[in-house]
């Protein structure tokens, strides 16, 4: 238990290393006990810091929450989330992570870091997601960030045949599974270091993606990876 624990960096807490240790056994192992090992060997997964508050823009377009919570997706690529979060390194530099994630299997079908948080930044992403996964889809769901409420990102959803979703106001739960990304990305890895330039955070974002689309387990997924999860469905 302390080796897997010290590979993720301290990260896990006791339900994340219950579903590896059973793969790693192959044995079925009770949480509980994983959680009464972990309080009398003195250890914890990282505390989460809170999420910052951002005023909005003034938008051209607006959507319908017409994903409306339901964060359950019976194909691959029919309920999209996306989103930007920040990142800071250096002396006082900042970077800009944008994400799709698919409701499917939570994975992360494309992501982009930039330098500003721009149009191009989500703009870009949109496209990579669609070069990913060329099948048929049906929703893409956002918060109300400038990028997402433009004419120009309303003409890029209407001409792959994307109905577009949005959060309400002031409602960060309406996009809680891109929200609980961001959390796990930063509390799992970024938290834990300090980066001198972008192109080290930039090394470190792509490795943990990786990780977690094809080797964190969820309990969500009957205990497989994102990738695990879809490749056995299909």
């Amino acid at each position: 238990m302390l080796l897997l624990y010290e590979k993720v960096e301290r990260t896990f807490g006791y339900r994340q290393l219950t579903l590896h240790l059973r793969r790693q056994m192959n044995k079925s192992i009770n949480a509980k006990r994983v959680y009464r090992l972990m309080r009398r060997q003195g250890i914890q997964s990282v505390i989460r810091r809170k999420r910052k508050k951002y005023v909005g823009s003034t938008p051209q377009q607006v959507a319908e929450n017409v994903l409306n919570r339901n964060f359950e997706a019976e194909a691959p690529n029919q309920k999209w989330v996306t989103d930007v979060t920040e990142f800071k390194y250096g002396k006082g530099k900042k970077a800009y992570l944008s994400a799709i994630k698919d409701l499917y299997d939570n994975s992360i079908v494309a992501y982009v870091l930039g330098h500003s948080n721009n149009n191009s930044l989500v703009f870009n992403t949109l496209e990579l997601a669609l070069q990913a996964a060329s099948e048929s889809r049906t929703l893409l769901h956002s918060d109300r960030g400038f990028q997402y409420t433009s004419l120009h990102f309303k003409k890029m959803l209407d001409d792959a045949e994307l109905k577009q979703s949005m959060s309400r106001v002031g409602c960060c739960i309406d996009n809680g599974p891109m929200e609980s990304f961001w959390g796990t990305l930063k509390c799992e890895k970024y938290y834990l270091h300090t980066y001198q330039t972008f192109e080290e955070l930039q090394t470190d974002i792509d490795t943990y993606i990786h990780f977690y689309n094809n080797e964190r387990l969820q309990a969500k997924l009957n205990g497989l990876s994102p990738i695990e999860f879809r490749t056995k469905a299909a």
